[in-house]
């Protein structure tokens, strides 16, 4: 096994590159593994997050004509852009989405979708075979069954993926919060889809704009 550590096997915003895959009504309704709001949020998170970070990031439906378009909370982080609709379960075979990642440049690959055992990872597995650095956002996807989820991370874990969350991600592409230029966006982040973490923010906001009574 090739242990991933070290320094330079951490997440770049100028190296990485997102793929959100099948967030679609369909998919959604058979989500077992976590609350469905809960994946909902941790996606549009980690979209907000991307763009804050200016890393590319490629949308992606099967058959949305009748799966149903991606979710709002994604597509309104990116106005106009292209969602590639598939027929490819395995996204990795489409070549429009291999070609739209390619033309980024970027080495490391953050895939999140619906369903984990699926739709994640199919490409995920492909693409690692082909020499991709991938990360795979855990709690930006999702299975049938914490059963089916927990089982395709471990087989995308064997087959030498990385796995993080959706506030970990963002926070290694932060890194340093003295970086003002993205840390005032990805706080905003925070305060939107970070529950507990974002309302003590607003909390300590309160706290240090509050006269001390004399």
């Amino acid at each position: 096994m090739t242990f991933r550590n070290g320094l330079a096997s951490l997440l770049r915003p100028e190296d990485s590159v997102l793929v959100l895959i099948d967030h679609q009504p369909y998919q959604l309704a058979n989500v077992n593994s976590h609350e469905p709001q809960m994946v909902v949020n941790n996606t549009a998170g980690l979209a907000k997050a991307a763009k804050a970070f200016g890393v590319p990031t490629i949308l992606t439906t099967v058959i949305a004509a009748r799966g149903g378009l991606l979710f709002p909370q994604i597509t309104d982080v990116f106005p106009g852009q292209e969602v590639i609709d598939r027929t490819f379960i395995n996204t990795w075979e489409d070549p429009r989405v291999v070609d739209a990642v390619k033309a980024t440049g970027r080495k490391q690959l953050i895939i999140a979708g619906l369903w984990t055992e699926v739709c994640v990872a199919m490409p995920a597995i492909q693409a690692l075979g082909e020499g991709w650095d991938v990360t795979v956002v855990t709690d930006a996807s999702g299975g049938v069954s914490v059963e089916a989820h927990q089982v395709a991370i471990q087989r995308m874990i064997a087959a030498g993926a990385n796995v993080m969350t959706w506030l970990a991600v963002a926070a290694e592409w932060q890194r340093d919060w003295a970086r003002i230029d993205t840390a005032v966006p990805l706080t905003d982040v925070i305060v939107q889809h970070a529950g507990g973490s974002g309302i003590a923010y607003l909390w300590e906001q309160q706290l240090l704009n509050t006269p001390v009574p004399t």
